[in-house]
């Protein structure tokens, strides 16, 4: 012996606060092994057992399990690797988390059928490849065959959602719902008809002079209107879509009529489809990106008052 103290294990369990029972397990494994035993036979324990236990205390409150615990204690393997590697399963499983909570939550918001809440379950659970496969597909039935007109590709890339590693609750969620809207056919169908439409504006119009699409001109006419409270089917908003109009024939090279006037409250009227704003709202809230300007009140405004003069 080397002269230094030696602790019996009940010693050992009062000095560290574990029972003699759980210092006997972890004696038994290896991890704190007895440093000599007594004339009886019963182990005999150094002052580095205290350390060892100490750490063990620490680390099994971490989550380790005891193979590896066993494995840093004898110095097998580093505890700055094991905390490595700790963190990053660690990382996964509060992603995991994350998705089962956002998932929950959606539910008990929109009282979700089971059938519905598998799907919102397996949505949320997409890989990153699968969740750009999804929207990819999206996209390419919404401008498939635009790209090269009218800058689509950089639109496309707009529209693309960009979920975080280490995402917020509201992210999933808002990438549960984007999804789920990406898939209806109906939706789809209506943005493609928006594409077309500005395909087709751009194609016809000075593009010297068509800096903005329909929708910026009616909200840059409508919204003093709407300040000031003009009722869209009374003689006081004449002025209001008369210049709209005119300007949108200016730009198109065409005469302000009742054709040019259907024409134009088609395409607004695809343009104020409500899933269309929740599908950039959603993707603010994915990517971070401030919230975008709502023109629901606008375009039902000038939609209303357009509705009026044609069909007057």
């Amino acid at each position: 012996m080397n002269g230094d103290t030696l602790y019996s294990i009940g010693e050992l369990a009062r000095r560290t606060g574990l029972t003699v029972k759980a210092i006997r397990f972890y004696s038994d494994r290896g991890i704190v092994p007895p440093t000599d035993r007594n004339p009886a036979g019963h182990r005999l324990y150094g002052l580095d057992a205290v350390a060892r236990l100490d750490l063990l205390r620490t680390l099994r409150a971490l989550g380790l399990d005891l193979p590896t615990i066993r494995r840093v204690v004898n110095r097998e393997i580093s505890l700055p690797e094991v905390a490595a590697a700790h963190a990053e399963a660690l990382a996964a499983q509060i992603r995991v988390l994350r998705l089962r909570h956002a998932v929950l939550t959606a539910v008990a918001k929109r009282g979700s059928t089971p059938e519905e809440m598998d799907l919102m379950h397996q949505l949320a659970r997409l890989s990153e490849d699968e969740r750009r496969r999804l929207i990819g597909d999206f996209l390419d039935t919404a401008f498939g065959g635009l790209e090269a007109n009218a800058g689509f590709a950089g639109i496309m890339r707009s529209m693309t959602p960009e979920l975080p590693d280490d995402p917020e609750a509201e992210q999933v969620e808002a990438w549960v719902e984007l999804a789920e809207l990406s898939q209806d056919p109906d939706f789809r169908a209506g943005v493609r008809r928006m594409a077309e439409h500005h395909v087709a504006e751009r194609a016809q119009g000075d593009t010297a002079v068509l800096r903005r699409d329909s929708t910026a001109m009616v909200r840059d006419q409508v919204g003093p209107a709407l300040a000031t409270g003009i009722d869209p089917v009374s003689p006081q908003a004449d002025p209001v879509v008369a210049a709209v109009t005119a300007q949108y024939a200016q730009v198109f090279g065409c005469v302000d009529d009742v054709d040019l006037r259907r024409r134009l409250l088609a395409r607004l009227e695809t343009a104020n489809d409500p899933r269309r704003e929740l599908y950039l709202r959603l993707l603010s809230v994915i990517n971070g990106w401030p919230a975008p300007e709502s023109l629901t009140e606008v375009l039902d405004w000038f939609i209303q008052a357009l509705r009026a003069r044609i069909s007057g």
